[in-house]
């Protein structure tokens, strides 16, 4: 692209030089030339444009590494705004994003095709890394937990049935890294009731996790899937 508007002005040039033009006049093009040749090489590279009034469209969506996307089995689909499934990836900081993310949405839907509809399941989103990665005291930070949920409403993602837990929006500390959002979704046993203690209701850091799923026989999930976001300002 560079070369290629460069060669029009240059052929500009050329032209205007037969006409008469002073060697002033061609000066003055050809240091137009390299100042459109830089700014286009800056863009290619993908660095911004020194137009601070015009800030750059273009938004990067990053898939998850090797590591973290192991988490992500059986299709699971959970459905964001504007951004669509995030599972498996990275919530990208343009457009305020991330700032949405934990401000303004509310929960998302979350779909599984292979649901059966005559099946009930449990959806669990919790953050393993409270208060970070690296030191989480904190970890299965509970932001969901629905249970109740009809095969046939999976399907679409219109997630209804007993809500033990309120959505929670995911709200990383500053400073703290990116947060890992997992969403674990179990098949309920027949005739199972479950239900959170009253110490599991007063709080919701440091849940224990795999022994509520043990004491309701719940299993391995059915199917899994992660997003991965951090403070908006960092």
């Amino acid at each position: 692209m560079p070369s290629k508007f460069c060669r029009l002005l240059f052929l500009q040039q050329s032209r205007e030089g037969n006409t008469g033009r002073s060697l002033q006049g061609r000066m003055k093009l050809l240091a137009a030339v390299l100042l459109a040749a830089g700014l286009l090489a800056t863009i290619a590279q993908g660095e911004q444009p020194p137009w601070p009034d015009k800030p750059s469209r273009t938004c990067f969506f990053q898939m998850l590494s090797s590591m973290d996307s192991e988490f992500c089995r059986g299709d699971l689909e959970v459905l964001y705004p504007e951004l669509g499934d995030v599972g498996c990836m990275y919530i990208p900081k343009c457009h305020q994003y991330r700032r949405r993310l934990s401000r303004e949405w509310g929960s998302p839907r979350v779909r599984y095709p292979q649901a059966d509809k005559s099946k009930k399941y449990v959806l669990v989103l919790v953050d393993p890394d409270a208060p970070s990665r690296a030191n989480p005291r904190k970890r299965f930070w509970r932001h969901w937990l629905v249970t109740d949920i009809q095969g046939a409403d999976l399907r679409t993602g219109d997630i209804k049935g007993h809500v033990l837990t309120e959505y929670v929006r995911p709200t990383p500390p500053p400073r703290s890294g990116y947060h890992r959002y997992q969403l674990r979704l179990y098949l309920q046993p027949h005739h199972q009731g479950i239900t959170l203690s009253p110490q599991e209701r007063a709080s919701l850091g440091a849940w224990a996790m795999e022994s509520f799923v043990e004491h309701f026989h719940l299993g391995s999930p059915v199917a899994s899937t992660q997003f991965l976001t951090k403070y908006y300002e960092d």
